[in-house]
């Protein structure tokens, strides 16, 4: 009897013991992609789709506190399907999810229905709490850069909506400190512009905006390693997070250099040199392309504060943040872009050089066909408008400095790749083809901005106004009032708009180039 007492006690032990270990199992992410839909409808599970990025302090701490923690995990893996993403690896999901910052944590529907959606850090009490309500959370309302346009045929910015953006930017400026009133700052290319351009016409009051923000933007600039930070906390330029991501370096490239010809200031010039230094030591690859990041954080979700106020042999004993190996096609071209205006605005030839060994890489190594591009060397989906786009920027800017007609050409072809492939009928550029699951690609506003600009650049540089049709189709969806109306401020549409009034005024008839 005591034996069989004995035995009975012993199973037991191992079943607890068997039952902790799968409470303990971690998180079975899935990728992304029609097999996680399947399995999610044929379940009847939801999805928890968790859009993380290398660089990203909060990311590290969520996987550390959060997922880590066995109740959350058990959850996931026996009540959901869970997916995970690398947001710089799919930029259309990317740029879907990112109003919702990073780490975005949505809940979907197999359809692809949202009934959650947050940005940030969710500790793990919180997240149980959330995963056991989910089953009875209702559809949310889509975001608003998912909504229709009506392109006009005058191509004129509606009254109404240009009052709104006019009263926007204004509310919106920050007269103590600098850049928006938001409770995080950060270089805004298209703001910037619209008061550098209202500076040009001799608007005093948008010059000293101007200067202004130009001026507190340089506090994101690493003093030690050069680059600049992604944005500050606290309302204030001077508590940094410390990711330093492509996107915001050829921000910056673009913005000063800009700057730096329109009002000649040395600091300028300085900040072109600090972002273009860092490029070269940081985020350059050995065979010509660009990585797209460098980490937040020197040891994955601990606050780096100490280490960055440390000087260069300090930091460098200590070693320095992650550096993410990808070389992606659209950071590599924005690094190009952003090193051909330094070179246009600086005479500094080791700029272009750069920007053409870039080139170089791109082309050997990321094509996808006679025209478009591929974002990495294999790709789960595609091909993605950012891509695209600033390979055309890129072919453009070279047009702009060279004048040699190939570089024209390029741009040209692209240009009609690009409608070919994401121009919807209702107005503006899709993220990406779609990719056979339910969450179809939408606009993004920060891309259809960018190509607005490009459209309007080659249709100044080709003489040709179909391109500037292309411009309007795109201000079509970027002056929707739900549009406006989902930012603080969107003074890039004002800026856009001005460019397009004056080609319209400038440009012939359709098909007819001016003389030469």
């Amino acid at each position: 009897m005591n034996r069989v007492v004995r035995g009975l006690v012993a199973l037991l032990g191992l079943w607890a013991v068997g039952i902790a270990a799968a409470a303990a199992a971690p998180v079975d992410w899935q990728p992304y992609g029609s097999a996680a839909f399947a399995k999610a409808k044929a379940e009847h599970r939801l999805i928890l789709l968790d859009m993380v990025a290398v660089w990203c302090h909060w990311c590290h701490v969520m996987d550390d506190k959060t997922y880590a923690d066995p109740a959350v995990a058990n959850l996931l893996n026996t009540h959901f399907v869970p997916i995970r993403v690398d947001h710089d690896a799919r930029p259309d999901l990317a740029e879907r999810y990112r109003n919702y910052a990073w780490p975005a944590t949505i809940l979907l529907r197999p359809d692809g229905t949202e009934v959650f959606r947050e940005a940030g850090f969710i500790e793990a009490d919180r997240m149980r709490r959330i995963l056991q309500q989910a089953e009875s959370m209702p559809a949310l309302p889509p975001e608003a850069e998912q909504v229709a346009a009506s392109p006009t045929a005058q191509a004129v910015l509606d009254p109404a909506v240009r009052q709104t953006l006019l009263q926007q930017h204004a509310a919106a400026w920050d007269p103590a400190l600098g850049g928006l009133r938001l409770p995080q700052k950060f270089l805004v290319e298209g703001e910037v512009r619209w008061d550098m351009y209202l500076a040009e016409q001799g608007d005093a009051a948008a010059k000293q905006r101007a200067i202004a923000y130009l001026d507190a933007a340089l506090h994101l600039i690493d003093p030690v390693f050069g680059g600049a930070y992604q944005y500050s906390t606290h309302g204030d330029w001077q508590h940094p997070h410390y990711e330093k991501i492509m996107s915001v370096q050829a921000d910056y490239l673009r913005v000063y250099s800009r700057a730096y010809l329109q009002f000649g200031d040395e600091r300028y010039r300085q900040a072109i040199a600090a972002i273009a230094g860092y490029l070269a030591e940081f985020l350059s690859a050995p065979d010509g392309g660009f990585y797209p990041s460098q980490d937040a954080d020197l040891m994955p979700g601990q606050k780096a504060s100490a280490y960055f106020a440390k000087n260069r042999a300090a930091r460098l004993a200590l070693g320095v943040p992650r550096v993410d190996p990808h070389e992606y096609t659209a950071q590599s071209a924005m690094a190009m872009e952003g090193l051909l205006d330094a070179y246009q605005a600086t005479g500094d030839r080791a700029y272009f050089f750069r920007a053409m060994a870039g080139l170089d890489w791109v082309l050997r190594h990321r094509r996808l066909d006679a025209v478009g591009f591929r974002h990495d060397a294999h790709d789960a989906a595609g091909p993605y408008l950012v891509d695209n786009l600033f390979m055309a920027r890129v072919y453009l800017a070279l047009y702009r400095i060279t004048r040699t007609p190939l570089w024209l050409t390029r741009a040209e072809q692209m240009a009609d790749w690009m409608e070919k492939h994401f121009a919807r009928p209702e107005g503006g550029m899709l993220s990406a083809v779609p990719d056979g699951t339910p969450i179809v690609p939408v606009p993004q506003i920060d891309q259809n901005q960018w190509a607005a600009q490009f459209y309007c650049a080659l249709a100044r540089a080709s003489g040709n106004r179909r391109y500037l049709d292309a411009a309007n189709a795109i201000l079509a969806y970027l002056a929707n009032p739900a549009v406006v109306a989902s930012r603080v401020s969107s003074a890039g549409v004002l800026w856009l708009d001005e460019e397009r009034a004056q080609l319209n005024r400038a440009l012939p008839p359709v098909g007819r180039r001016p003389a030469p």
